[in-house]
């Protein structure tokens, strides 16, 4: 220990030289910190020991002392120190030694080396190995040292507020990021069950549109399937045209009801092929768009549909009915309907009540091209017909006794007064397989259902 700078034990230090430049103010003293800290003074002079004791009084902390390094190594390894406060100078492991093994064994330890003028090159390695807090030299202001000791403890005290709010925060993250992943989870999950509950009641609204859609057309054996069959070439024609999917399905739905109307016709008018009514009788046939038109009043989501049903039977050249639109005017929803409908009604004997084959009805739309029929619609409507290809599809007959989940209906099941029970390509479950067959006993039938099977080979 370098005795020439001691302050003497009783005596006030509070005017000795500091490192504080001549003229500059000295440090003024901050509140006390919080009791709870802990100061470590390292120093082989007992009375340098009681001198810092005697100068950290008043902030109410809990000073411990050590003679030697060694010393405070061992008290470091016995009690939690928040600030060391070591002189350079001591026998055997000096401040800049002591100061390097507390940065690497008690890193959150702040270090305070006391210094003389002389010591600068040993500081300089204190700084570097030891990577102190501050130094101060020798002999010291007290406010300096009470201010620097008490900053130290309290950098300390803030680091490790830090930490633990840091700990804290990366907790709440965890937690908060295993939450969001239950959440979206969770959404997905809902996002699935609700995508499904969607998809099986657009099923079961499309297969009570066709139910009722065959129900309508047992009237008139010659109308059966009419409207399944004009749906499907609607479909087709408008997909292939680019409408939106919410206005192809309008078409599809409108293809299945277009002749929705008829159910207020009277018998004698449905029983005879459009082109043996009489005047009369054609003034009446002409109210069925109208008529089925109107029926849709009461539904708000289908006013699209009713304005489909409306105009399919107008005429691209303003001759139809029952409004005489012309060109664009007509919805072209119902332009496609007015080709299909007229094709289907052409091939099955509807018109003239002699059935024309496919290549005679393509040629009679192609003479109403541009007069009776959009010339794009018909154009697009042939295209298709023409290069369509119908994939080969086989079909296997099995009883109700051997069907299985997932088999898929290739055929439409029809009772035997022909209305429709279930449409083709329906995917059968354990509980339709249990109620056809509920079905077959009740009946007392002997069912044989088409099912796909896959191609062979």
């Amino acid at each position: 220990m370098d005795t020439t700078t001691l302050p003497l034990a009783g005596t006030d230090t509070t005017d000795s030289v500091s490192n504080v430049a001549p003229g500059t103010p000295a440090p003024q003293a901050a509140a006390p910190a919080s009791a709870g800290w802990t100061v470590l003074c390292v120093d082989d002079e007992p009375s340098i020991l009681s001198a810092l004791k005697r100068v950290l009084r008043s902030e109410d902390c809990k000073v411990l002392q050590a003679g030697s390094g060694a010393e405070a190594l061992t008290l470091l390894e016995q009690n939690p120190v928040d600030v060391v406060v070591s002189d350079m100078r001591m026998p055997g492991m000096d401040g800049a030694e002591l100061l390097a093994q507390v940065r690497a064994r008690w890193p959150g330890t702040s270090r305070i080396l006391l210094t003389g003028y002389a010591d600068m090159k040993a500081t300089i390695a204190a700084i570097n190995e030891g990577q102190i807090y501050r130094y101060i030299h020798k002999p010291w202001d007290e406010t300096e040292l009470r201010l620097t000791v008490r900053q130290a403890a309290e950098r300390q005290m803030l680091e490790r507020e830090r930490n633990a709010l840091q700990a804290l925060t990366q907790v709440q993250n965890e937690e908060l990021r295993g939450l969001n992943t239950g959440l979206e989870l969770r959404v997905q999950e809902r996002t699935a069950e609700l995508r499904q509950a969607n998809d099986q009641l657009r099923r079961n609204y499309l297969t009570s549109i066709k139910i009722f859609s065959n129900l309508m057309e047992l009237r008139s054996g010659v109308l059966a399937g009419h409207g399944k069959r004009c749906a499907h070439l609607a479909r087709k024609v408008a997909t292939a045209m680019g409408m939106q999917e919410d206005a192809v399905q309008d078409v599809f739905v409108a293809g299945l009801l277009h002749d929705v109307g008829f159910m207020a016709l009277p018998d004698a008018i449905l029983s005879k092929p459009v082109g043996k009514l009489s005047a009369q009788e054609m003034a009446v046939y002409q109210r069925h768009p109208v008529l089925g038109a109107q029926s849709f009043m009461a539904l708000d989501d289908h006013q699209a549909v009713a304005v489909l049903i409306r105009s399919h039977h107008e005429r691209f050249d303003g001759s139809g009915f029952p409004e005489q639109l012309q060109g664009t005017d007509i919805p072209l929803g119902a332009r496609i309907l007015a080709v299909v409908d007229t094709y289907d009604d052409l091939t099955h004997g509807h018109l003239t009540g002699a059935a024309l084959n496919e290549a005679e009805a393509r040629t009679l739309l192609q003479r109403g091209r541009g007069t009776q029929f959009d010339p794009e619609v018909v154009d697009v409507f042939l295209h298709i017909t023409l290069e369509e290809k119908p994939k080969p599809v086989r079909l296997e007959a099995i009883t109700p006794e051997n069907l299985k989940p997932g088999m898929t209906l290739g055929k439409d099941l029809l009772s035997k007064e022909g209305v429709l029970l279930l449409s083709a390509g329906h995917v059968l479950s354990a509980d339709m397989i249990s109620r056809i067959r509920k079905y077959e006993k009740t009946e007392a039938l002997n069912l044989a259902l088409d099912i796909r099977m896959p191609p062979e080979g």
